[in-house]
């Protein structure tokens, strides 16, 4: 596969931007490696895991969205 040229890079930066949110996320030194063997180990990505914990949590707490 060859990398993307700099006119399909820049129409995934686009449709990414109006498309998604960002966020920034911090946490303690380590705990990223972590989250990343746990998320493989549920043949997902970090992202998708993170998403779906942010949603179970969401609602379990029975927050509507």
């Amino acid at each position: 596969m060859s990398p993307a040229s700099k006119a399909q890079q820049k129409a995934v930066n686009k449709y990414m931007k109006s498309n998604y949110d960002r966020v920034n996320l911090v946490m303690p030194k380590g705990k990223k490696d972590i989250i990343q063997a746990h998320a493989a180990q549920q043949g997902e990505s970090v992202n998708a895991f993170i998403n779906r914990a942010i949603d179970e949590a969401m609602q379990r707490d029975n927050f509507d969205d």
